[in-house]
Formats: structure tokens, sequence, C-alpha cells
């Protein structure tokens, strides 16, 4: 007490302070009495925490007695000690800095608080070279995020308030992040306040910042934009979140934009997301995705424009994220993204978000529902355009996988609620397996299209649903066509010079002709049946002129051109016969698909002589019957004939014309001058058309191959090289002289009497008794004479029986 009245007798430091503060504030600093200081502070380190403490003691009385031109002195005076001393014993003088900056902000005035603010950001802005292990930041980190959450009522202020409780949780960041020894800001209850404070100043955009000054304005006008500053600050905190920490950084962005309803809009969330995935390290982009994904779970059952919302940032952040996005688990992502679209189409069918409650609580909007769906669609796409060509083949068979068809184990489900849930679904899994496949390239077919994923993408176009037809077409034409020739087949004509298209063509490589020899005839039968479908449209027929068009420039060599007219040609004769009692229209769409077709795949194989027929047929049918043209048929009114059963022979392409044109020109004229015919296999059943006749048939195809007529014992042939290679030449021509003796045996059986087709299987059931009494005759007849001869039932000799312990068997043979 006596050293406090008299000023001699006070210790140095002490009177070094009080020497600094003028008589009057307005004055400021006193410099020369605050250099002073800091040299005493230099040179006898340890009095810093006594410094400190009577600075606090000074500041927390002036504070109190709202003398506040001496407490900004005071502050000052604390800067300038702060930025000058690094040593060991600043922890101490920081102690009572970090009590005097939570005494300002504690305090009402503005003022004080943005001081306090400032003189912690420079705080922060000093590396310390020892760490410390006691020091909090709770208090700040509580008192900043309230800050920025600030509602005063001058807007000037708010704006000032706002930006000082950004700059302050962006310094107790760069404070706390990079030192384990710290308390750790990644802990959720501080990332509950930090991310929530920076997204409200980023969410609410003021008015006077959508004005349009001048462009030296605009940059000094961003500068003080509390909306500019919480972005900055939110892109350095996520650039500095490590593996363990991005959950805790992601979570607290989807509690905020649950809270404020922000993904309906999903403009805010979008923006949100943006800034995250640029700014977060280019690894961790997964984890991000999986949060996403793990929230589109969590909001199952919440509103589908909610859902819509979440799944099209998802959208937006796999397209950002690259090849990054899907990380490890690629199928998971995949399949929780089919799951919810599964989930969607039971909503809008049941009209709940609990299937097993008849009631709902919430009114289920089909149209939003299907919004969401088509979201989902979209961002499958986006998605497996970030992986690599193996990677997207994948996805596209555990797609197909999903689709549910008769032929498979999937379980059909029965009744009319069945059947459209079913179709719904598989035309929503065909539309993402569209969406897939429309970004894949790939060189080699085989490894593009293996064999079980065709099959069962085949067996999709039998349906008689026609817009899964469609959907399939459109997939199987954005495989083939890896040149974009795609659009200049959009529409069907009959145009006289090809070389207006531009085509990018080149050479069928080696990989494509194993694929074609392969498939081929499974992709010919496939366009056959579909041209037979009495519910195809304008659009179905286009994708077909596609797809033949395509075929013939992508994965053609000689063999295919010759197989695709053939397949044309029996297509017009579907038109022609009308086995089927197809309309008007379907008639007329074939013969202009042909048409089509034939004039420009003879404009591409440039022989003159087929060239020349097809355009006397085309132009005979532009004099006689222009409704078998597409430019009178595909348009929007059609102009049709009902008299197609009465037209002349000369409006039609012949089969043995086109033979014998190009036979002259080295194709294949044998098989040019054999019909088409589809083979005939399990799908058919698929399709749901086939007559009991038909199968009667194919019954007795399979017995008739078998029976005795047709059993011929020819002698061994020694099998060569040269048989060999005979067999290979000679195994199409054989397979297709089988598939006619098929064609007549089911024609046969479809339109012959009762009576003769009965007298043919007497016939047979007497031959086929009189060959079992002669084996029953055989093994009851006594035993042999001694002569050791017997005389079979067709006379000729066979020799005794010899007991099998007296054989002799090759060396080979014995064991």
């Amino acid at each position: 007490g006596v050293c406090g009245c008299c000023g001699a007798l006070r210790p140095r430091y002490k009177r070094l302070v009080d020497n600094i503060f003028p008589e009057d504030p307005e004055d400021g600093l006193v410099k020369t009495n605050m250099e002073k200081l800091t040299f005493y502070a230099l040179s006898a380190p340890e009095k810093l925490d006594r410094i400190g403490a009577y600075l606090s003691e000074r500041l927390i009385r002036d504070v109190s007695r709202h003398r506040y031109g001496y407490v900004c002195i005071a502050m000052e005076a604390l800067d300038q000690l702060l930025m000058a001393c690094h040593c060991q014993s600043i922890n101490l003088f920081v102690e009572s800095f970090l009590k005097m900056v939570a005494k300002l902000l504690e305090s009402e005035k503005p003022n004080l608080q943005i001081l306090g603010t400032n003189s912690f950001v420079k705080f922060a802005n000093i590396e310390e070279d020892t760490p410390s292990y006691h020091r909090s930041y709770d208090f700040f980190v509580s008192r900043f995020s309230e800050m920025c959450h600030s509602s005063h009522d001058d807007l000037e202020i708010r704006t000032k308030i706002r930006m000082s409780g950004i700059k302050g949780l962006q310094g107790v960041v760069r404070k706390t992040v990079n030192d384990e020894l710290q308390a750790n800001i990644w802990d959720p209850q501080h990332m509950d306040k930090i991310v929530p404070s920076l997204l409200f100043n980023l969410q609410h955009v003021e008015e006077a910042e959508s004005r349009s000054p001048s462009p030296l304005q605009a940059t000094e006008k961003e500068k003080e934009s509390p909306t500019e500053l919480a972005e900055r600050c939110l892109r350095e905190l996520l650039g500095r979140a490590a593996y363990g920490n991005i959950k805790n950084a992601i979570k607290p962005v989807l509690i905020h934009l649950d809270n404020h309803s922000l993904w309906e809009p999903k403009i805010f969330a979008t923006r949100c997301f943006r800034i995250i995935m640029y700014s977060i390290q280019p690894q961790h982009s997964h984890l991000v995705i999986q949060q996403l994904l793990g929230h589109l779970d969590a909001n199952s059952k919440s509103a589908a424009t909610v859902r819509a919302g979440i799944v099209e940032v998802l959208s937006e952040a796999a397209v950002i994220a690259a090849s990054g996005s899907v990380g490890p688990t690629v199928l998971e992502v995949f399949n929780t993204l089919l799951r919810q679209l599964r989930l969607s189409i039971d909503y809008a069918l049941t009209g709940s978000y609990d299937c097993t409650a008849g009631v709902s609580t919430k009114i289920i909007k089909e149209h939003e529902e299907r919004m969401f769906q088509e979201a989902v669609i979209k961002t499958i796409g986006s998605f497996a355009s970030t992986l690599p060509t193996y990677q997207q083949s994948e996805v596209m068979v555990f797609i197909m996988n999903k689709v549910p068809l008769p032929s498979s184990q999937q379980s059909i489900e029965a009744g009319k609620a069945g059947e459209n849930r079913n179709r719904l679904t598989q035309i929503m899994l065909l539309k993402s397996l569209l969406q897939v496949s429309v970004g894949f390239q790939c060189s080699n077919m085989l490894t593009a299209l293996p064999s079980a994923f065709l099959d069962r993408l085949l067996s999709s176009a039998l349906m008689e649903d026609a817009e899964i037809r469609l959907f399939v077409l459109e997939i199987l034409i954005s495989f083939i066509d890896r040149h974009g020739n795609r659009q200049k087949f959009a529409t069907i004509s009959t145009i006289s010079d090809i070389s207006v298209l531009k085509l990018k063509v080149e050479k069928c490589s080696r990989q494509d002709t194993v694929f074609m020899k392969k498939h081929g005839q499974q992709l010919y039968r496939h366009i056959y049946l579909i041209c037979k479908e009495e519910s195809n449209v304008q659009a179905h027929y286009e994708a077909l002129y596609s797809m033949l068009m395509l075929i013939s420039i992508e994965l053609a060599n000689e063999e295919v051109v010759v197989d695709l007219i053939r397949l044309v040609l029996a297509v017009q004769e579907i038109a022609q016969i009308n086995e089927d009692n197809l309309t008007a229209y379907n008639r007329c769409a074939l013969f202009a698909l042909g048409a089509a077709y034939l004039n420009l795949i003879s404009q591409l194989i440039t022989v003159p002589t087929f060239c020349q027929h097809i355009h006397e047929v085309i132009q005979m049918r532009q004099k006689e019957a222009p409704y078998l043209l597409p430019e009178d048929v595909f348009v929007e009114r059609p102009r049709l004939s009902k008299s197609l059963d009465r037209l002349g022979p000369e409006v039609f392409f012949w089969q043995s014309k086109i033979s014998e044109v190009l036979g002259g020109s080295g194709y294949n004229s044998d098989r040019l001058s054999t019909p088409y015919v589809p083979q005939l296999t399990d799908e058919d059943r698929l399709s749901k058309r086939k007559s009991i006749g038909e199968t009667i048939s194919l019954q007795v195809e399979v017995e008739s191959r078998n029976s005795p007529e047709r059993e011929q014992r020819a002698p061994a042939e020694e099998i060569t090289y040269e048989t060999l290679k005979k067999a290979i030449v000679d195994s199409v021509a054989v397979e297709e002289q089988e598939r006619e003796r098929r064609r007549q045996v089911v024609e046969k059986f479809q339109k012959a009497p009762f009576e003769e087709i009965a007298a043919h299987c007497g016939a047979r059931a007497t031959l086929l008794q009189s060959k079992l009494n002669q084996i029953f005759e055989i093994t009851i007849r006594p035993p042999p004479s001694p002569s050791g001869t017997i005389t079979a039932a067709y006379g000729q000799p066979q020799n005794h029986s010899i007991p099998v312990y007296e054989m002799k068997f090759p060396d080979l043979c014995v064991y």
C-alpha cells in the first residue's frame, strides 16, 4: 500500500506501464515510453507475465469505469508487446492477453468486441515456439460464433460484428488446426458451432451487395462482405482438414441444410458443396460422397423434393470430384442409388412412405417422385462418367442384373400392382443403363458387351412393352456408335448422295469381326423379332434404322453386310406376307425401313449394278407406291394405303436379283440367295406370343431328327486337316440348311390338314413298333449255332460273342 502511494517505491515494470498512458486518452499511446517498456520486456523476459497481469488489471478497471480511450491504449500496448516478444516466457503473458480479449468480447459495446477480435486475430498470426498444454479456446469459439449471428438493428454495425466474428473463427482455426497439442478444433462440439456460423453468413447476402458498382468499388465491397469472408474462411477450414476430420466437418453442413430447409431450392446446397469439393484435398473426395449417400439413406422417407435436392447435389459433387468421387466401394454407390430408385417407385405406387401401413401421414405427389427418379438416373450417369472403362462395364452388368426378367432367378411379382412395379422398375433401370452407356467408350465390343450381359439385355427386347424395347435399342445403339454417327441417322430418308452425311468410317477390327461371329445371329434375330411387333411407333423404326446402319459402319465386313441385306429382305417379306396381321402403318413402315437401309448400304459398298437395282425400285415406288417410302410414312400425318396386298412385283427388292448382282462382285451368292430364317430359342417365351401349334411343331422336329427314317450309318471317315478345314468352311451353309429344314417342319405342322399329320404320326408309330419287335427278337433268340455266326434281322452276319475275360484290350485301355 505504501508503495502504491509513493511512485518512486513502485516496481519498475509498473512505472513503465503507467508511463505509456497519457493524461488525455485522445493523445494516444506515448510512443517513447512504449519503446522503453518494450526494451525492458525484451531485456527481462521473466517480467512479461507481471507486465501482462498489470495491463490486464488496468484494462478491466478502465472497462468498468467506461474509460474506453484508455482501453484502446492498453490493447495497443499489448499488441506491440506480443509482436515484439517471442520467447519461452510468452505463454504466461498470453494468458493475461486472452483474459483481456475475453473481457472485451463480453462487452455489449460493438466497438470493444471489434477491438478484442482484431487483437485476437493479430495473436493468431503469431507462430509460437513452444506449445501450450492448458490453453482453451472454447469461450472464443462460442463468442465468435455468436457474433456471426448478430442481429443488431443498425445494418452497418451488424455487418462489422459479423465480419469480426468470422475473422475471430478464422483466427481460432489458424491457431489450433496444425498444432496437435492445442485444443482439437475438429471435435464435433466446435465444428457444430463454427460451420453453421459460416454457412449462416454465406446464406444471407445483403441487398446492398446486389448492386453493380464500378470495378474498383466492387473490389472494396467484396472485401467488406461477410459472405465473401465466410467463404474464404470455410475454404481455408476445409483445406486444412485431414482424412479423419472430413466427417466432422461435413456433418454440420448437412444438418444446417436440413434445419433451414435448403435442399428444396438446391441452389444454396449446390453452392456449398461446390465450395467443399473444390477446397478439400482430392483424395478425400469420396468421403464427402459417402456422407451425402448416407444422408440420402437417412432421408429416404423425406419429401421427394428434399431427396431430389440431395441427389442433384450428389450429381454436381461427382462431376467436380471426377475420378476420386466413388472411392473404393464402386458398386456400393450405385447400389444405394438404385435402392432409392426402387423405394421411390414403391412410394409412387402405394402412396405411402411406409409400405406396410395402410394410411400415410404424408401426401405423396407422383410428379415429384418422378422428378426424383429422373434426378437419380442423371446422378448415376454422372458417377459412371468419372469411372474408368472397366469399372463402367462392371456397373452396367450390375445394373442389368437388377432388372427383373421372367427368365431370371429374381422374383416377379404377380397381380396388377406387381406388374406395374415390375414394369416401372424395368424402365427406370434401363434408363439408368442408358445414361451410363451414353458416356461409355470402348474399342473392343467383346469386352464392352459380355455374353451374360448381352443375353439379359436382348431378353428385354422381346417384352411386349414398347417403351422397354425402345430403351434396349437405344442402349445397343450407344454401345455400337463409337464415332458419333448416331445423329446422322436420326431421320429415315432415301438420300441420293451419302457423302452429305460426312460419315466417319473405319475398317472393321479383328475384335469386331470376332464379336459379330459370336453374337451377330443373336442381334439379327432380335432385330427381326422387334420388327414384327405391332405396337412399334416411329421412334422404334428410327432406332432400328440407326442400329442397322451403325452395324454396317462400325462392325461390318463382307459377311456381315450379306447377312444384313438378307435380314432386311426378310423384314420386307414380313410386311409383304403379313402373317402377323400387322396394321397398314406397320407394314408401310417396314417397307420404308428396308428401302432406306438398302439405299444407303448400296452407296456404301459401291457396286454399280446393285445401286442401279435399288435406285430403280425406289423410283418405281415414287411413281406407283410413294406410301412405301420413308418420306411419306415417317411424317406427322403418314399417307398410307389399304391395298398393300395388290402391289406389283416391280416395287419390291428381289433376293434373286440382289444375289445375282452382288455375286458377280465377289460376294457369297449362295448365302445371299438363302432366305433369312431366325433361330428359335427359349427366349421366345418372353414374348408371350408362341402358339400351341408352334410348341408342338418344335417337339415333333426334335423327334423327327432322331427318327429311324433319318438314321443312316455312315462309314467311319478319316479325320485330317483338310477334313477339319472343310467342316469349318461349310459350317455356315450347313447351319442355313438346318434352319431351312426347321422352317419347313414348322410350316408343315402349321398349315397341313389334321388328317395328314395324324397319318404321318401313325406311320412313324408303326415303324417304331416294328423296330422294337426286332430288338426284342434279337435279345430273346436262343444260343447261336456251333458255327459261331448268326444272321441278324437285316441279314448281316454277326460274330459270336467272346467272353469279357478272354478279350484282349490295348495296353492304353488297361488300368
